[in-house]
């Protein structure tokens, strides 16, 4: 499955953006979804997740409550919307899917490229 992330952007302190990835080459509704970030000189870590059918989230838990991921599987679409931005949530953001392993939160296995979410002080 091919993943394309968009949505980035510069943003102040306390606003939002919406992060979309489109998937594409595989049944959608097939995978658990999720979005990991990476910010400079840090290791990769988990933001959140999404079961195939919605029924189950995941979230870390600095980002509950200001993060709300969603899918759309008739779009082959997932999004991440992010409010109450911090500058350290300023990372790369990378979409994941795998296919019901159960590893979307720690080891997923399709990656999309990054989009830059920076967020001004």
């Amino acid at each position: 499955v091919q993943l394309q992330a968009s949505g980035g952007g510069l943003v102040q302190a306390g606003g939002s953006l919406r992060l979309s990835c489109a998937a594409s080459g595989r049944t959608f509704s097939n995978y658990d979804m999720g979005w990991f970030r990476q910010a400079p000189g840090k290791e990769r870590e988990f933001v959140a997740a999404i079961s195939w059918n919605s029924d189950r989230t995941y979230y870390k838990n600095s980002m509950r409550g200001r993060f709300t991921i969603s899918r759309d599987n008739a779009k082959n679409t997932v999004y991440l919307q992010m409010g109450s931005l911090k500058p350290e949530d300023t990372a790369v953001y990378y979409c994941a899917a795998d296919p019901n392993t159960g590893r979307i939160a720690t080891l997923p296995m399709y990656w999309g490229q990054g989009t830059q979410v920076t967020v001004s002080s």
